[in-house]
């Protein structure tokens, strides 16, 4: 029998160590930077194992791999990858909605949250949609407020939120990160604070 190509290798291993991961956590994160680790099998073997253990994935798209996210519970495209991914405009939050439920039917997703910047976030899923006003103060630098989002959805959905509840801490999260310059991070005193600003 032939020996399998490194590259069939390198993805079965993956696979293996993605699933033995899984067994041990409350939420998946796919954080897809196209560069190959993601691939079709690897993203349907984390959505089998997930569903087995009702585990929710998230994913932090590339667009040329939408087809790879059928299954995944909420896909966090910001608002240039939606548009590139549904071909439409998005500018208000009815133009928002429009393009979430093209996305979900093109991803075969369960739901998704669209970031839009200084217009705050848009999410679909099947308990409604809802729209998120941006609440930053100052924006000094959008680096890392994506990974921010997708970070803070995940803890909050792993702690018990629902995703409504876990929105809208990812959205204040963002809030906080997008003041600073340079990658940032929000520890929780922060984000309890931001809360009692609100």
């Amino acid at each position: 029998r032939a020996l399998p190509a490194p590259e069939e290798l390198r993805g079965a291993d993956l696979i293996a160590r993605a699933r033995h991961a899984l067994a041990h956590a409350d939420v998946v994160i796919v954080s897809d930077y196209l560069k190959g680790a993601v691939t079709r099998g690897l993203v349907a073997s984390i959505v089998d194992a997930a569903a087995a253990r009702k585990v929710p994935v998230l994913v932090d798209p590339k667009i040329p791999h939408i087809d790879y996210y059928a299954g995944t519970t909420v896909v966090t495209p910001n608002h240039h990858e939606a548009e590139i991914a549904t071909h439409m405009r998005i500018r208000t939050d009815d133009d928002a909605r429009k393009a979430a439920k093209v996305f979900i039917e093109r991803a075969r997703c369960q739901g998704v949250l669209i970031t839009r910047g200084e217009h705050g976030m848009s999410m679909l899923d099947p308990a409604g949609e809802a729209h998120y006003p941006a609440v930053a103060r100052e924006v000094a630098d959008v680096t890392g407020a994506g990974d921010t989002v997708i970070a803070t959805l995940a803890l909050s959905l792993a702690a018990g939120a629902d995703l409504a509840e876990a929105a809208q801490l990812a959205n204040h999260a963002a809030g906080i990160v997008v003041g600073r310059f340079g990658p940032a991070t929000v520890s929780p005193a922060e984000l309890i604070a931001e809360f009692g600003r609100a």
